[in-house]
C-alpha cells in the first residue's frame, strides 16, 4: 500500500498516510486515505482542491456531510472490503 507525506498547510510539519483508493467524481479528485496499515482505522476522504494548471495537488478534508456520504458510498462500491463506520468522529474503517 502506498504511503504518502502531507505538507501540512501554514507549517513545516507533515503527517503520512497509505491511500487506500482514489476516485473522480464530476472532475474532481478524491482519495481515501488512512494512518493504518492493516486492521482497523480512522479514515479521511481528501478532495484535491489543486487548478488544473498546478503541479501539485491541494487536498483538503471534507467535511460537508453530504458531499463526504456520496463519495464514501462510491469508495464502498468501488472495494466491498471496505465498510464505513460512521461515529461522531468522522468515518473509520476496518480493513484487512
Amino acid at each position: 500500500m502506498e504511503k504518502i507525506a502531507f505538507l501540512i498547510d501554514g507549517e513545516q510539519s507533515t503527517v503520512e498516510f497509505y491511500v487506500l483508493d482514489q476516485t473522480r467524481i464530476g472532475g474532481t479528485d478524491y482519495i481515501l486515505v488512512t494512518e493504518e496499515e492493516n486492521g482497523d482505522g480512522n479514515a479521511l476522504i481528501l478532495k484535491d482542491m489543486s487548478e488544473p494548471e498546478t503541479q501539485e495537488a491541494n487536498y483538503q478534508i471534507v467535511e460537508d456531510d453530504k458531499e463526504l456520504q456520496a463519495v464514501a458510498d462510491v469508495f464502498a462500491k468501488m472495494d466491498e472490503s471496505i465498510s464505513f463506520i460512521s461515529d461522531d468522529n468522522g468515518f473509520s474503517i476496518p480493513h484487512s
